[in-house]
């Protein structure tokens, strides 16, 4: 494969590649020829253009309602690396290609937040605090972009029904398509895992098979919407490429990337929490990291991440060693 900017610029994203299937999966370990063809096109109409390679991420849509996942509603230290690691990206891709490029994040908070438990108040604050977040990190390369953007009504219902209304597929395509695509019962099964987590969370009292029955229905709703907002971001953005925060098959048009370190390959930073193990840093559940004993760092007088106890007893040794 030569080394064009275009091979180097895929290399460097494909190098935070967010798998459907793992390290296990076809190409999971290694990119082949295919995975970089599958997007050579678009890199190379930017490079032709001479302008910023443009990216689009679906994410960042508000903290998960469940908490034992996440420490509130606002965005924490978890999202603040996560915006961090997307301005370095664009940064490293200015070393290969001087334009370098750009990101726009479409924040799908109030897309689905009626039927994930999160209100629009909620939502509207966290992409506020997100905007905050992206001027103190001094970032001129990321802008963010949502459902508000897209529609002139303010209001979010709306919204809403006007995505749904012109970008849609029906529920009963959206259930076909989960049982005859691996693929598409992969992202479905996700989501369905997380509606689960976060209702089961606040349903006290209803057993586990009832709390999955009626996640089952919500989550392809949700699927329904979120493709609805795939489809208009492809509308609105054709040109860009498409990352994902969820797993990717290896040919797909969307590439999945991890915006930081974790050993679950769906875990978000909007349904966990930053943990400093010593050597870096490692996104957990919440619970998972009360579970190791782990302590709360507050900044700005608010909870951001937690510290594990071995990171504490490191940099007591550290500062012992440094001092005799």
């Amino acid at each position: 494969m030569s080394d064009s900017p275009v091979s180097q610029i895929l290399r460097l994203l494909f190098s935070s590649r967010r798998i459907a299937g793992g390290p296990a999966a076809p190409c999971g370990q290694e990119p082949c020829v295919e995975c970089f063809a599958t997007h050579r096109a678009k890199v190379d109409h930017f490079i032709r253009e001479g302008v910023p390679i443009h990216f689009v991420i679906p994410a960042f849509p508000a903290k998960s309602p469940n908490p034992r996942k996440v420490l509130g509603t606002l965005p924490d230290f978890a999202e603040r690396l996560s915006l961090e690691f997307l301005q370095s990206f664009c940064d490293y891709v200015g070393h290969c290609y001087a334009p370098g490029a750009r990101i726009t994040i479409c924040s799908d908070g109030h897309v689905f937040s009626d039927l994930v438990g999160v209100s629009d108040e909620d939502v509207t604050g966290y992409r506020g605090e997100l905007e905050q977040l992206l001027k103190a990190i001094g970032s001129d390369a990321i802008n963010t972009y949502g459902l508000e953007d897209a529609f002139d009504s303010s209001d979010y219902a709306e919204q809403r029904a006007q995505l749904t209304g012109r970008y849609a597929l029906s529920l009963e395509a959206i259930r076909e398509r989960a049982i005859q695509d691996p693929a598409a019962q992969a992202i479905f099964s996700g989501i369905h895992r997380f509606l689960f987590e976060d209702h089961f969370g606040r349903s006290e009292g209803v057993s586990r098979n009832k709390v999955r029955e009626q996640t089952k229905s919500l989550a392809y709703q949700v699927v329904q919407r979120s493709d609805a907002w795939s489809s208009l971001v492809e509308d609105f953005f054709p040109d860009a490429l498409r990352l994902s925060i969820h797993p990717q098959t290896a040919h797909s048009q969307k590439i999945g990337i991890h915006m930081m370190r974790t050993r679950d390959n769906w875990l978000t930073p909007w349904h966990g929490v930053a943990l400093d193990e010593g050597d870096g840093m490692r996104l957990v559940k919440r619970e998972e990291a009360e579970r190791l004993g782990a302590t709360v760092v507050l900044r700005g007088g608010r909870p951001s991440h937690y510290i594990a106890p071995q990171t504490v007893r490191a940099s007591q040794l550290l500062l012992q060693e440094t001092t005799r």
